[in-house]
């Protein structure tokens, strides 16, 4: 596929890298040289210097023969505008990252298609949903529905309290035969792998478990994990995220905002009613200590500012809470976070390539994942008539090395897939995948 994206920093370039990676032909296009320079250096990217709203500078793109353009500059305005010309200039379609919440009402949306805007996609909007679902399921490090919930994936960390430690999954599936999950990656020591029947389960080990809704009690005593009940919730940073993520637990949890900015406080006051605002620095310890830290069972930080949100994470869990959560900018500081003890964390160029990378399939996917801290995605996939996946039982199928059929969608229905399972056309099938081995995945589903 030919895509264009067009971008201002390091979203653009992840989403390019990302997408390089399963083959694309990609142009990038931003207004930094120096940034360019860099990606020429360091990839097989074309890199092109200039303003997306320019006409001259997409045609230098070739926009005219391109599949796909994304853009995804911080200011959703020049994104509006580079899709709408590039759809007049011949490019097939096109997906503009937008901030202001108003455009992702049904009219707007439609607005915004009749100029030529196929696709809207809102990182802030995406992540504080994505908050809220780790705040319900407090076990898990790392959580991600498909199909509104019939299947899910977990991701949880196995320390001294697992009753699998030690345990193949042959002998667990032995012992436990009406399991209602499925591990379908084990990250251990920095390196992923498909875990098979010999496989044992140890200690730090990262398990990636595909679970239906019934399974999760059992999945969770047999990982050691404990839920926590979430009652008093501390949000730091009044940003887009801060403010769309107190909106949504304010009415459920007893909710207390601190912003450090006074007028954005200000501002706050008239959207959240029912959320405490609090004027300070969260790195402040005796702020938090008078703001009863002590008794907050979840902390969420999504500054503008890694270091402020992982330092004053770091903070809450010296001072007692069990569940913190903060917003990661720089990928490279994934490992570092988990490595303190921050197991959870939001990073919005994974929510954001993970929204947009459905788009860029030769087969139908209806939700992508991109994982947290390891190079793997989850993908849920549409069986197509004729595609090879229907054509035999799984254990017939011959499945990548790499990937894993981890379940099953039928109707309103899931479950998890078993050797002899047989894909039947209309299914959704969530797929464990390395990347090496996506382009081989999208082939069975062609």
């Amino acid at each position: 596929m030919n895509i264009i994206i067009a971008g201002d920093g390091e979203v653009g370039f992840h989403l390019a890298k990302l997408l390089s990676a399963e083959h694309h032909n990609i142009r990038i296009v931003d207004p930094h040289q120096d940034l360019l320079k860099m990606i020429e250096s360091h990839t097989d990217l074309i890199a092109i210097t200039g303003d997306s709203t320019s006409i001259s500078v997409l045609e230098n793109a070739n926009v005219r023969k391109a599949d796909l353009l994304i853009s995804v500059v911080h200011n959703e305005h020049i994104n509006i505008v580079t899709c709408a010309l590039a759809k007049k200039l011949g490019t097939k379609r096109t997906i503009a990252r937008i901030n202001n919440a108003e455009y992702l009402s049904k009219e707007n949306q439609e607005l915004l298609r009749s100029l030529g805007i196929d696709a809207l996609v809102c990182p802030e909007r995406i992540a504080a949903k994505e908050i809220v679902r780790l705040l319900q399921q407090t076990a898990a490090t790392e959580i991600f529905d498909f199909s509104g919930g019939r299947l899910m994936l977990f991701l949880l960390k196995l320390n001294e309290k697992a009753l699998v430690l030690n345990k193949t999954l042959t002998e667990i599936a032995n012992e436990n035969p009406n399991l209602r999950f499925r591990a379908v990656a084990i990250h251990r020591m920095g390196k992923t792998f498909i875990p098979r029947g010999e496989d044992q389960f140890m200690i730090n080990d990262l398990a990636y478990v595909v679970t239906k809704p019934s399974g999760i009690d059992e999945l969770l005593r047999l990982s050691g994990k404990v839920k926590h009940e979430i009652h008093n919730v501390m949000i730091i940073g009044g940003g887009r995220i801060g403010r769309e993520t107190a909106l949504r637990l304010e009415n459920e949890y007893n909710v207390k905002l601190i912003e450090i900015d006074k007028d954005r406080c200000t501002a706050l006051s008239y959207t959240l009613l029912n959320t405490l605002i609090i004027n300070g620095d969260a790195r402040d310890t005796e702020l938090l200590e008078d703001e009863g830290i002590r008794s907050i069972d979840a902390f969420i930080a999504v500054t503008d500012d890694t270091e402020t949100n992982l330092f004053s994470c770091l903070l809450a869990m010296r001072l007692g809470v069990k569940r913190v959560i903060p917003l990661i900018e720089n990928i490279d500081y994934i490992d570092i976070s988990q490595s303190i003890g921050i197991e959870t964390i939001i990073n919005k160029k994974l929510i954001t390539a993970s929204h947009i990378a459905q788009y860029t399939m030769d087969a139908e996917v209806s939700s992508i994942k991109y994982l947290s801290g390891i190079d793997a995605e989850v993908l849920e996939f549409v069986a197509k008539p004729g595609s090879k996946i229907t054509r035999n039982p799984i254990k017939k199928v011959k499945t990548p090395e790499g990937s894993l059929i981890g379940g099953i969608i039928r109707g309103d229905e899931g479950f998890i897939a078993l050797g002899d399972t047989q894909v039947l056309v209309g299914d959704k099938v969530v797929v464990f995948s390395l990347p090496e081995s996506i382009s081989k995945v999208l082939e069975l589903f062609k």
